[in-house]
């Protein structure tokens, strides 16, 4: 399986098209669409005291529809694969997610990966839904979406969590083909889902080669022990980056919003690259972000006890040529598909117009290190 990166489209305010046609031109393996009400950001420091990225957005919760955007870049698109990164089975009722999957797949022409996962709380709580027993819920989801898929008239299911009576969903897959569904896993029990029904993975957190490959060994274990073939599974990342020189990066990590950046690791994590958590040695990371609660007194004192080089140790960052390197690393792990996401154009507005330019630099170096051309433009 060769390597080939994934593109991102972001699904929040102002909305841009624009570079469709260069992720449809043959470089990329897929899109990938995030699903989110809110984003990592705490909204303390989403201000124009913190950064002048709130004086182009009033906030960074600007989220449209995943599902509904990807349903615009599918038909605006003819080649390349077009897949959410990830959709919850908290929000979303899976005989929706069945045949809104479906829907996508007509639209696209074969093109829709479902990606899916088991929610966060900060897309769930606050909107009243229920997020207890969540991976129970998540794989229940799943064999409810392949029961509609799969099953010829009414069908019966009784769960934990779903229920259904003479339930049908009759649209037969496009040409014959379900959709693929790629899994968004890292704890041991969604690893082992993930080889028993994914066709892809996303870890929601590998901080390391050796770690990437081990989950891995998981999903193909568990693949091989019911039967799949544990090669089919294709294995992703979304590489968060710091990509610069090293002025540039001792500027950006200056910044209040890539300080929060460690908001996203878990303080047993962290500690593993030996650094304590400033949010306190109990912070599970993502799941305990929840931008609107996070008080401004304790972001501030977070930012005030990041250590710089605690990021770093985690991060890939360098020049272009020097993160490719670090990312061939997830590579001989058996990463296939990454997408390079530069963190740094979370520093201000002349790093984010710098940053596409940088993260394609950096594409290109990686393929070469993998024996590729950088595709075409």
């Amino acid at each position: 399986m060769k390597v080939q990166p994934a593109a991102f489209l972001r699904t929040t305010l102002p909305l841009d098209f624009s570079q469709l046609e260069n992720f449809d031109s043959g470089r990329y393996h897929s899109i990938w669409l995030p699903d989110h009400m809110v984003s990592f950001w705490p909204d303390s420091i989403w201000t124009p005291e913190f950064t002048e990225l709130a004086t182009v957005s009033p906030s960074p919760h600007r989220h449209l529809d995943g599902m509904a955007v990807a349903a615009a870049a599918a038909v605006q698109t003819r080649n390349v694969p077009i897949a959410t990164s990830v959709v919850d089975t908290v929000r979303r009722h899976p005989s929706l997610l069945a045949q809104s999957a479906l829907t996508l797949d007509y639209l696209s022409k074969g093109r829709f990966i479902l990606g899916i996962g088991s929610g966060e709380t900060e897309n769930t709580v606050p909107y009243g839904f229920d997020f207890n027993k969540p991976v129970g819920r998540f794989e229940e989801a799943l064999k409810v979406i392949r029961l509609l898929w799969e099953s010829e008239g009414p069908v019966d299911f009784e769960g934990k969590f779903y229920r259904l009576e003479h339930a049908r969903l009759d649209t037969e897959p496009y040409e014959g083909k379900f959709p693929s569904i790629w899994i968004g896993a890292s704890g041991p029990r969604m690893l082992k889902i993930t080889g028993r029904y994914a066709d892809g993975w996303w870890p929601a957190g590998a901080w390391s080669p050796e770690e990437y490959a081990d989950k891995l060994a998981v999903i193909r274990q568990e693949a091989e022990r019911v039967g799949r073939d544990p090669m089919a599974i294709v294995p992703a990342f979304i590489m968060t980056c710091l990509i610069g020189d090293d002025d540039e990066l001792a500027e950006i990590l200056k910044a209040p919003l890539v300080k929060a950046w460690i908001l996203q690791i878990s303080a047993p994590a962290l500690k593993s690259f030996g650094f304590d958590h400033p949010m306190g040695e109990d912070w599970r990371g993502y799941q305990d972000i929840n931008p609107g609660v996070l008080t401004r007194e304790r972001i501030l004192d977070m930012c005030e006890k990041v250590d710089p080089e605690s990021i770093l140790a985690v991060i890939p960052h360098g020049s272009p040529k020097q993160v490719a390197r670090q990312i061939k690393g997830f590579v001989d792990a058996g990463l296939r598909v990454p997408k390079i996401l530069d963190y740094g154009g979370m520093a201000g507005l002349k790093y984010g117009a710098a940053s596409p330019g940088k993260v394609r630099e950096t594409e290109d170096e990686l393929l070469k290190l993998c024996g590729q051309s950088g595709g075409e433009s």
